[in-house]
């Protein structure tokens, strides 16, 4: 069965990328997550859940970038170059894990006040969520994509050239 390079980074060098690309953003992310509902549940803005909820929203948020522009110069930009994508499900995968900088990066901005900054705290409540939201979404759809056989959505593996007898 062939793989998508999405999977392949992850089954690649074990565990470390296992842990660097999936592991560690998935823990912060659920951490976010349910932290979120908590806050938003009891709307206990000062206390240690909502520490933990800004804490790990900031460092997924600088963590993330770091990946996404590791993988942008060591993955996307050859894979482009040299034509080496396996098929659409492959760039979707990598296209959508890749979009959680943008909802991550929120979190961030928020989290250390350049985004809203001045803003009512119920505005900033709505806006941490929207970006929680997409973050799992884009997450999904990466996963999903990601775990497909390239060759359920049209790709065709290279053939192997057989061997000449001399």
């Amino acid at each position: 069965m062939e793989m998508k390079h999405y999977m392949q980074l992850l089954a690649t060098n074990q565990p470390w990328n296992l842990i660097l690309f999936m592991a560690i953003p998935v823990i912060l992310a659920e951490t976010i997550a349910v932290t979120e509902l908590y806050i938003l549940f009891t709307r206990n803005l000062t206390g240690g859940v909502k520490k933990l909820n800004t804490a790990a929203g900031i460092i997924a948020g600088i963590y993330f970038l770091g990946v996404f522009f590791y993988l942008l110069s060591t993955a996307v930009i050859p894979l482009t170059a040299t034509g080496g994508w396996r098929g659409i499900g492959d760039l979707i995968a990598v296209g959508f894990y890749l979009a959680g900088v943008v909802p991550l990066g929120g979190l961030a901005l928020l989290g250390i006040g350049v985004l809203k900054r001045n803003s009512a705290t119920e505005e900033k409540l709505k806006l941490h969520a929207i970006f929680v939201a997409i973050f799992l979404v884009v997450a999904h759809v990466a996963m999903i994509f990601g775990m497909l056989n390239p060759t359920m959505l049209g790709w065709v593996p290279p053939q192997t050239m057989p061997m000449m007898s001399q």
